[in-house]
């Protein structure tokens, strides 16, 4: 006998996947979900829906050249896509993003899953100009506005090896590089970590030192960045940065290193902040995790969990407090053997805020170190409170399992942070250049900008060499019987 399949309502398929019945119905009626519609409820198989999730969530997400049938005003390519946090902020801003570049699978899903229209390609090595250009439906006279980019941080980032440029994700930074000068937009994007800002072109770690090991010119604080600024530089484009932290609504403590490139023009000004910490500067406040959470529905929750040996400790906090706060005769064996560590390790066991901006979004919420709770609850924030805080939209579809979706929302670009680089770009190009106001705080670190961190930077390379001037004096002086010289310490240019 024939088995009839069992039909799925919009309301159970959004429960499945953990979006709104709106996105759901959105779905069908673009027919990206094959489905039908039974009155006013519209209805799929549970296999049509399983074959969908196989597409988006899990499976092999092919190469596809763009599919606009007319090219935008703005003519932009997106590079280390992720989540597409970096290109929703600019699509706010006016500008709609032609290509997508990204290799991991489930960030390539989420891609698909909400702008299929987008070109995709994957790893950066495998394209040349030409063939990147041809995939985002571009001839080779057709003229290209911006490229946008954050290559891969963990090379540079001062949590870990520091590798810089003998790192292969640091090399990925430089294909980057080389393919802006080949493409030749006329503004160009790089965001990354504040380490950036201190990293070497090259890095010997502690345990690979000798004892005979001395820093070469490669290992110098700041000669990632340098290198960086001089390809682009003799290229033709001038570059402006800065380190910025939460003044564009986002409701996070996320600092990040924005680069902007022009080509053969004038500076573009740093971005224009929209809030402020203190509310001075007659900008708002910063935005509350309260504000960012309002009219969240409670279910559907999707979250990791703490274990029981951790969440006995989080009973006796509340919103704002971290391990200190624990009883005196508790603190010891909550952290265990990182009690003896230093640092003030407030990742440990943090409960956030309600009234203050969330710290930044990790890509897993649950780890000892890097805890992330809610205010309230004995849980890490959510998936859909992990959207909120990065400002992506409630029906965004993020593919792949709940550890995935933390992952690729945890490394994206706040789409705030997107939009205002958007806006200055688009300013620029019209001739409307508008300055921050003078002095304006844009993180916790002075000397972040261009020109002061270029300071630094001289003046601690100037500090080394009469620093090594004076060593071998001392040497000379010590072999005649003369009286030593002391010895100074260069300073060390921003983090």
């Amino acid at each position: 006998m024939h088995q009839v399949p069992s039909l799925l309502s919009s309301t159970e398929i959004a429960t499945r996947l953990g979006i709104t019945e709106q996105r759901v119905r959105s779905l069908f009626r673009s027919g990206k979900l094959p489905g039908q519609q039974v009155g006013s409820q519209w209805v799929a198989t549970e296999e049509a829906l399983v074959a969908w999730m196989r597409v988006v969530g899990n499976g092999k997400v092919a190469d596809r050249r763009s599919s606009r049938r007319k090219l935008p005003d703005v003519r932009a390519l997106s590079f280390f896509s992720g989540a597409m946090g970096l290109d929703l902020g600019l699509e706010y801003a006016g500008i709609h993003v032609l290509l997508a570049c990204e290799t991991d699978k489930h960030c390539r899903a989420t891609i698909t899953a909400n702008r299929p229209e987008v070109g995709l390609i994957g790893d950066i090595w495998r394209y040349s100009a030409d063939q990147i250009r041809a995939s985002a439906g571009l001839r080779p006279n057709d003229r290209l506005d911006l490229m946008v980019g954050g290559p891969p941080c963990q090379a540079f980032s001062t949590a870990g090896a520091r590798r810089g440029f003998k790192d292969q994700r640091g090399n990925a930074f430089l294909r980057y590089v080389e393919l802006i000068l080949e493409l030749r937009p006329q503004y160009a994007v790089i965001e990354n970590v504040r380490g950036l800002l201190s990293a070497p072109r090259s890095h010997v770690p502690h345990e690979e030192r000798g004892n005979n090991w001395r820093p070469s010119t490669e290992e110098s604080r700041g000669g990632a960045l340098l290198h960086v600024l001089d390809l682009l530089r003799r290229g033709g484009y001038s570059v402006t940065f800065n380190l910025y932290n939460a003044n564009f609504g986002v409701p996070q403590q996320r600092e990040r290193v924005i680069m902007i490139c022009c080509q053969g023009g004038k500076e573009v000004p740093h971005l224009m902040p929209t809030h402020n910490e203190s509310g001075s500067f007659g900008l708002p406040r910063w935005r509350t995790l309260r504000e960012a959470l309002a009219g969240l529905p409670a279910s559907p929750c999707d979250h990791l969990r703490f274990p029981e040996d951790r969440l006995r400790f989080y009973r006796l906090l509340k919103p704002g407090q971290y391990w200190k706060h624990l009883p005196a005769a508790l603190q010891k064996e909550a952290l265990g053997g990182s009690y003896y560590s230093g640092g003030g390790k407030t990742g440990f066991f943090r409960r956030l805020s309600w009234d203050s901006p969330s710290c930044t979004l990790v890509t897993s919420p649950c780890m000892p170190a890097t805890d992330i709770c809610h205010p309230e609850a004995l849980r890490p924030l959510s998936i859909q409170e992990y959207k909120r805080i990065q400002q992506f939209p409630d029906e965004w579809v993020v593919c792949g399992k709940v550890t995935d979706q933390y992952r690729q929302i945890g490394n994206a670009v706040p789409v705030g942070l997107g939009e205002a680089v958007g806006r200055a770009i688009l300013s620029h190009a019209a001739g409307k250049s508008v300055a921050p106001p003078e002095g304006f705080p844009f993180s916790r670190y002075r000397g972040t900008d261009e020109r002061s961190w270029r300071t630094a930077i001289d003046v601690a390379s100037g500090t080394k060499q009469a620093l090594s001037a004076k060593l071998t004096a001392r040497a000379g002086r010590r072999a005649g019987g003369a009286e030593e010289l002391s010895l100074f310490t260069a300073p060390s240019p921003a983090q």
